[in-house]
Order: structure tokens, then sequence, then C-alpha cells
């Protein structure tokens, strides 16, 4: 399998279409008949990662990369940034505004998800400089 590249952008506070990239992002997945458990996996990544930038990050992008070792997505955004990095990956520790639990997020468990469902997960956050997360999904290990 050759390598293969694409971007999404995310807008902020655009919940009429989070969700869209890793949607678009699993049906390409599914098309190259990958591992349906690995499929969630990234889904799930892709999607919580999403919705952080909707709800907290400014303007953002998920970029997916697959080639025939492993799917990786990196999802920046140009927000306010994490001031407490350890803090936030505290399942139940959330920072969501009333109205976004409201909508129902705001659970405190987007990062710790991402975290829990990629096989290798890094996060670099500066206040004031946004945020980058890099997710790793090793073909091999499937489900």
């Amino acid at each position: 399998m050759s390598a293969f590249r694409k971007t999404f952008q995310i807008n902020k506070k655009d919940f009429i279409h989070a969700g869209e990239a890793s949607v678009a992002v699993k049906n390409l997945l599914k098309s190259l008949h990958i591992d349906p458990k690995l499929i969630r996996r990234v889904a799930i990544c892709g999607y919580e990662g999403e919705m952080n930038v909707v709800m907290h990050g400014g303007e953002g992008f998920l970029t997916f990369e697959i080639d025939s070792e492993k799917v990786v997505l990196n999802i920046s955004d140009d927000g306010p940034g994490i001031a407490d990095i350890s803090l936030a990956m505290k399942k139940g520790y959330s920072t969501a505004a009333d109205e976004y639990r409201q909508m129902g997020f705001g659970a405190g468990m987007g990062l710790p998800n991402m975290k829990e469902n990629s096989d290798q997960f890094d996060i670099e956050s500066e206040k004031g400089k946004g945020t980058r997360i890099r997710m790793v999904f090793l073909i091999s290990k499937g489900g």
C-alpha cells in the first residue's frame, strides 16, 4: 500500500460540520479493507479530536496519513492552548462551557479516550499558541 495523505479543516464552533473529517477517514479506511476494530479506534480518536478543536480550539486541521504499516492522525489548532496537560489528561476533567455540556459534550473523556485508543499519543500545547496532537495506529495490531 502506498502512502496517502489528506488534510481536513476544522472550524471553531462549527457543530454543523463537526465529525465530517472523522467520517471521511472512516470511509477511506473501509474502502481499503482495514480491520474494522482499527477503523473504530481511529474514528473515535478523530471525532474526539475534532470536537476538542470545535469547542476549545481556534481554527484547526485534522491530517490523515496511511501507509502499509500505520495510520497517523495529526490534529492541530491555533486556539488558546492547554494550561495544564497532565490535568487535562485525567478522566473526567473538563473545561467545557455550560452551553457545550447542555449539548451532551464536556464529560472530560476526549483526551483520555484518544490516548487509550491510539498506539502512540503525543500532545504539545502552549498557552496562547494552540495545541498539536499526533496519534499513531499500527495496522499490524488491528483492533
